[in-house]
């Protein structure tokens, strides 16, 4: 990775163009590798004003198209991401790949396949986004308001079934690197072994604490973490936060995960009560994330009741 896209670089430009869409979103692709962009959305939750694209993108530019990674959470946010696209390329988006079931990973499929790009996810998030897809219209539709007009439940085109798929777009090599989810039962990582840049989905969150919801799993979110691990890559785009390293994702993620399953599985197997379980949980290390002490309970008790169900 040259010099002149450092992560301390990128960590700057992609900082500042966030502070500066604070009230009005602009989709903005910032280069973190050659021909390897990232747009950084806002980490607090969905508004009007951030049109629920409070989640990472990414995009990928090849001789013979270009390839987005999440399509954003409504039709209009997908036509902002088209447009943002196509100021760093002239190649038209000709495939996405879907990283998960949540809104801001998929509901502006719509969008691209009108435009004839092949949409991909992996098979185990094909019953959740099913399930989940009219649930994220209505209850994004109070949010949204008028920006939601003209979203559809759209599924991906294409569903992967393998734990690494290799694909070839354009003479560049894309893996899809998926473990049994865990944020949502899709969640695969985009793996660009010639840049050494790791697209994460929702397998790495940074600087914001992760979120745990009735689909989410820790225990196949660990082994999601652990396949990231074995990449070793030079550049984390995490699903929310700023471009990163492994060792931030590490700090932020991963020792999180592995922290909430030893302390909720040692109560589990003592019978510790749930609600002393989560009190005794020790969230210093983790303070410095946004969001911990309001979601950190959250995960605890949530962790607990799947540890139980184990």
């Amino acid at each position: 990775m040259p010099a002149t896209l450092s992560v301390g670089h990128v960590l700057i430009a992609l900082t500042s163009s966030l502070a500066l869409n604070a009230w009005a979103v602009e989709v903005v692709f910032q280069p973190v590798s050659p021909n390897v962009f990232a747009y950084v959305g806002d980490t607090e939750g969905r508004t009007y004003d951030n049109e629920a694209l409070n989640a990472n993108l990414g995009l990928v530019v090849t001789p013979e198209g270009a390839l987005l990674i999440d399509s954003g959470a409504s039709l209009e946010g997908a036509q902002k991401i088209a447009e943002a696209a196509k100021n760093v390329t002239n190649q038209p988006i000709r495939w996405v790949i879907n990283t998960g079931g949540q809104d801001h990973r998929w509901m502006g499929n719509g969008f691209f396949k009108n435009q004839g790009a092949e949409i991909l996810a992996h098979a185990n998030g094909q019953a959740d986004m099913t399930a989940r897809g009219p649930e994220h219209l209505r209850s994004n539709a109070p949010v949204l308001k008028e920006r939601l007009a003209g979203t559809d439940v759209v599924l991906p085109t294409r569903w992967l079934t393998e734990a690494d798929t290799p694909l070839q777009w354009g003479g560049v090599t894309v893996q899809v690197v998926h473990r049994g989810g865990g944020h949502t039962p899709g969640d695969s990582m985009v793996w660009l072994p010639q840049s050494g840049v790791v697209f994460t989905g929702d397998v790495v969150y940074v600087d914001r604490i992760l979120g745990l919801h009735p689909v989410s799993k820790t225990k196949t979110w660990v082994q999601s973490f652990a396949a990231l691990q074995a990449l070793k890559p030079q550049v984390v785009v995490p699903g929310h936060g700023r471009v990163t390293t492994l060792a931030q994702a590490q700090k932020d993620t991963g020792a999180l995960l592995t922290a909430l399953r030893a302390h909720m599985g040692k109560a589990v197997d003592v019978g510790t009560d749930i609600g002393a379980a989560v009190k005794s949980f020790d969230a210093a290390p983790f303070k410095h994330l946004q969001h911990v002490d309001v979601w950190l309970p959250q995960l605890a008790n949530r962790t607990y009741l799947e540890m139980e169900m184990e």
